[in-house]
């Protein structure tokens, strides 16, 4: 009877336990993930995900100089409408480049950003993506690309609910160890 009640209340608690570690640590982790203060570079690099403003944050980032390329990544299709707005975009200051990631994730376009530096001789690059996918996004970009990064976050806020930070939490945490078990893409360069 003793051990059924225990099992029982381990049962119960050890989830909860593990909920609200994934919860805390996830909220200091990704949800205030720092970003590092911006600099001159070479080009910006927009990473895929949702049409929440990034294209025209990295965009607004070269009009104010920060660098004279944007690269969009691009996993979206020809037929999109927000890259059908912006690739191939040049101006006096600053050109759009769109690449299609291979494969279709963050390491895919740390691969392409690493292969744009070596073609174009680029040594720093800023990256822009979700606040809490910058810690996953830097250590992927850190295996797979030789230069300095600088991360910046799509300036917006996030009206998730509990259960949604939690699923997004526990996403970065596995796409960390995906990216831990896949190392560093030195076979690549």
């Amino acid at each position: 009877m003793i051990r059924r009640n225990l099992l029982l209340v381990l049962a119960i608690v050890l989830p909860v336990l593990l909920v609200s570690a994934v919860g805390v640590g996830g909220y200091v982790a990704f949800t205030n993930a720092p970003v590092d203060p911006i600099t001159p570079a070479d080009a910006i690099i927009v990473l895929g995900g949702e049409h929440d403003g990034r294209e025209a944050y990295g965009i607004s980032l070269a009009e104010r100089g920060v660098a004279d390329t944007v690269v969009l990544s691009n996993p979206y299709g020809a037929a999109d409408p927000t890259m059908k707005k912006y690739c191939g975009v040049e101006t006096d200051t600053y050109s759009v480049l769109c690449e299609e990631p291979e494969p279709s994730t963050t390491r895919g376009e740390a691969i392409f950003t690493q292969q744009l530096a070596e073609e174009r001789g680029w040594d720093h690059v800023v990256v822009v993506s979700w606040r809490y996918h910058l810690p996953r996004a830097r250590y992927i970009f850190d295996q797979c690309f030789a230069g300095e990064v600088t991360m910046q976050a799509v300036p917006r806020t996030y009206d998730f609910s509990l259960v949604h930070w939690e699923y997004t939490y526990l996403y970065q945490l596995a796409g960390f160890t995906k990216a831990a078990i896949q190392g560093d893409c030195q076979n690549l360069r």
